[in-house]
């Protein structure tokens, strides 16, 4: 990941197309979109987990689990997301899903914008322990030209590219926000949070194949259970033509 100021004006420019699917030639920029919409299907996207430890019993005690489901009732009937869940025993956990994205131009950056909609009933201003549920609970997006996964390190299960910690973000990912709903709010909610408004754009270097690995998820403070449903993810490219 890149942080270069010169191509900021490219996620300015690229917010209104949100919600197309296209390539465009604006002023030597192309510009073209990938949306994953789950409620229909999950789109070859995969779920892992990493920052706890490498004990087998620490999986059933941090209670991971994943899957593609119904997201909550009240959110609308027969429509699919990915759920994701986890008890952060060691104030720490990631929780994340990765695609692989094939056809770009080899050894290429690529500004990239992130917007990604999800399922939350973490209210706004609820104490937890080592942290709020909502507000300690960050939502992280990137890219990287390897695959991103957890490996075995000094007992551990630890992601193999830099996330950073928390609400820092790392090499590979960008912070968009945290997974807070409305005050009070018990039944889930649909929050989008997206990287668009960035002064300095999230920059990923494709690999030599043309290949880039996307990766979504939270980085827990809270320690306690976070689940959520993912319901979709807009990602936007442009690169210099």
């Amino acid at each position: 990941m890149k942080m270069c100021g010169k191509l900021g004006f490219v996620a300015m420019l690229v917010v209104g197309l949100v919600s197309c699917d296209l390539s465009a030639d604006e002023g030597g920029i192309l510009v073209f979109t990938h949306t994953f919409d789950f409620s229909r299907e999950m789109g070859d996207w995969e779920v892992d987990f990493s920052d706890f430890p490498a004990n087998p019993a620490d999986s059933t005690d941090y209670e991971l689990e994943s899957a593609y489901t119904d997201r909550p009732a009240n959110l609308g009937a027969n429509l699919k997301s990915i759920m994701i869940s986890g008890n952060n025993h060691s104030d720490d956990l990631f929780m994340f899903m990765k695609r692989k994205i094939t056809g770009l131009s080899p050894n290429t950056d690529y500004a990239i914008v992130f917007d990604v909609e999800l399922a939350s009933n973490a209210p706004k201003g609820a104490a937890g322990i080592g942290g709020a549920p909502g507000e300690s609970v960050f939502l992280k997006a990137g890219a990287i030209g390897m695959e991103p996964k957890a490996v075995i390190d000094k007992n551990q299960h630890v992601l193999n590219v830099d996330k950073g910690n928390q609400a820092t973000p790392g090499e590979s990912t960008v912070m968009l926000g945290d997974i807070a709903v409305t005050p009070y709010a018990e039944a889930y909610a649909l929050i989008t949070r997206t990287n668009s408004g960035s002064q300095s754009p999230f920059v990923a270097r494709t690999n030599s194949k043309g290949e880039l690995w996307l990766i979504v998820g939270t980085d827990s403070g809270f320690e306690g259970v976070t689940t959520v449903y993912y319901t979709r993810v807009n990602v936007i490219f442009s690169t210099a033509n």
